[in-house]
């Protein structure tokens, strides 16, 4: 299973680790289908570390599950935070996954065991760089200018280009 991310700055494909990730990734599909990303900020954008949105609040303390409230991590040994551009769960801390995800722009060790990946980009990573490289609040590390997600689409088969 994959799905794009259509952004104001291009379109990111990704592929969703369902089989690894059944929780994580039915409540991020979900979410897709029904359009709670849509018009949704990349609030926190960070260079040389990743790319954060998924909050309908814009700031950073919004979203919630399909199932209301938080869902419990799906964290496994095989998928790490080793390379840049892994998807993955934000979260407050153990079993707080809501809405909110984001994709790293290098290898993080140092979340493995503390968030779920439970996909990767496969086409867009440049997307995902520009975001990466648009000015922000230094406090905040909000974008000065909006990024939004225009929708996600989810997809049965993504092509690795």
């Amino acid at each position: 299973r994959g799905a794009v991310l259509h952004t104001t700055l291009g379109d990111v494909w990704l592929k969703l680790f369902a089989d690894e990730c059944p929780r994580t990734v039915e409540n991020f599909a979900t979410h897709a289908r029904q359009g709670y990303y849509d018009g949704v900020l990349f609030h926190r954008v960070i260079k040389g570390f990743m790319v954060q949105t998924g909050d309908p609040l814009g700031d950073g303390t919004g979203g919630e599950s399909i199932w209301g409230g938080e869902f419990e991590d799906e964290i496994r040994r095989d998928l790490r935070h080793d390379r840049p551009f892994m998807l993955s769960m934000a979260n407050a801390g153990p079993n707080t996954n809501g809405s909110q995800f984001f994709i790293t722009t290098v290898a993080t060790p140092w979340l493995d065991g503390k968030h779920t990946v439970f996909g990767r980009v496969v086409r867009g990573a440049d997307v995902v760089a520009a975001i990466e490289k648009v000015r922000v609040h230094a406090r905040s590390s909000k974008p000065l200018d909006d990024v939004k997600i225009l929708n996600v689409e989810p997809r049965l088969v993504v092509d690795e280009q």
